[in-house]
């Protein structure tokens, strides 16, 4: 969850919610995440509630843990940013793909050879193309890059 989602964590995690043993204050159960064990206990509650139906009161919590626990891992572990061409290697060799099939989805084994040795630019369709077939984050694909002299 980026944009949006995170903002709202962000403003939830400056809200002092109230502590799930009511003695504390409050019957929400809702605790902003500060430490790993925080973490801990709020990705066992999500796998509990993992599945719990549209419009109820478990699926509310389940989204609101899930956009707090998504804001706290992006601030514990961030994500390192990568070139367009590094996505797209770091995605092939993930899910056990080759250059070939870059290829394939391409259009052309050449033009596959020269993305990946940065003597060709990414093209809109370029793009396109492992965002929809692979799922790379469109974002991760669109930002500038040095090609090769």
């Amino acid at each position: 969850m980026k944009g949006g989602a995170v903002c709202a964590a962000r403003r939830l995690w400056s809200r002092p919610f109230p502590r799930r043993d009511s003695s504390e204050g409050g019957s929400h159960g809702y605790s902003p995440i500060r430490t790993d064990e925080d973490h801990a206990a709020a990705v066992r509650e999500i796998a509990v509630l993992w599945g719990a139906a549209p419009g109820t009161p478990e699926a509310e919590r389940l989204d609101v843990l899930a956009t707090l626990v998504d804001a706290y891992e992006d601030r514990r572990w961030p994500t390192p940013e990568v070139d367009p061409i590094e996505a797209i290697r770091q995605s092939m060799e993930m899910e056990g793909r080759s250059q070939a099939d870059l290829a394939e989805l391409l259009g052309s084994a050449p033009r596959a050879s020269e993305i990946l040795r940065r003597k060709r630019a990414l093209t809109l369709p370029m793009i396109w193309a492992p965002h929809k077939a692979w799922r790379i984050p469109a974002e991760a694909l669109v930002k500038p890059y040095k090609l090769a002299a």
